[in-house]
């Protein structure tokens, strides 16, 4: 089941998404909002596989409010005006529907967005990354990476077993290719794997006797993810 939430100033466009997931057994729209502040407060709380997420609402728009989360969970955008798809995609949306939405393309949306949960709830044995790095494309399991460190404008992939393979990429881009429910970035110049993880202190998480920082700013979403991962 695909847990959700929608945001948007127009009561009347919440009603129309509330009537379009009654319609779709495999999505329980949980909550709706015309406040992004009480959205906000709702997520902290009870965090949701989607949201549903008006662009241009009148305390900030939509895609700096989904910058500005720190748990991310999938978005779908939703406007009536167009020239906001790039702005959409530039945050890896699933999908941007134009408003009136008609429910052919909801369910597109939708389907996208069950293709997505279905390949993070996969088994890590089969998951894989391609990255581009010393003029070859490398495929790197899942399984196999021991953390992933930032220097710059490059990221080294450290690996088990094999040499580190370092590629021209920002932290945010490698960790947008990641699974959230088995990679979590800790510091700034840190994404480790959740599965490797022996122990937790306030400001060290450790594999095994390796020490890794976690920087102030992630602290928040490292316990609420952990805490998820155990239940």
């Amino acid at each position: 089941m695909i847990k959700a939430i929608a945001i948007d100033d127009e009561p009347l466009a919440l009603t129309v998404l509330e009537h379009f997931c009654s319609k779709i057994n495999d999505i329980s729209l949980e909550k709706t909002f015309t406040s992004q502040k009480e959205a906000l407060n709702y997520l902290e709380k009870f965090p949701v596989d989607l949201l549903f997420l008006d662009i241009q609402m009148p305390e900030n728009d939509g895609v700096s409010f989904y910058k500005s989360l720190q748990i991310k969970s999938l978005v779908i955008f939703t406007t009536a005006f167009d020239h906001y798809a790039v702005e959409g995609f530039n945050v890896n949306a699933v999908d941007y529907l134009m408003k009136p939405i008609a429910y052919e393309r909801f369910e597109t949306a939708i389907d996208k967005v069950k293709k997505i949960k279905q390949l993070k709830t996969s088994s890590l044995d089969e998951l894989f990354i391609l990255i581009r790095a010393d003029y070859k494309l490398n495929k790197i399991y899942l399984k196999n990476i021991l953390f992933i460190e930032g220097l710059d404008d490059y990221v080294q992939i450290h690996i088990e077993g094999q040499s580190k393979i370092v590629a021209r990429m920002s932290m945010k881009n490698i960790m947008e290719q990641l699974p959230a429910t088995n990679f979590i970035r800790i510091h700034r110049s840190f994404i480790i794997p959740i599965h490797r993880i022996t122990s937790v202190q306030s400001k060290q998480i450790f594999i095994n006797d390796q020490e890794f920082p976690v920087g102030d700013t992630y602290k928040t979403a490292i316990a609420q993810q952990l805490t998820d991962k155990k239940e």
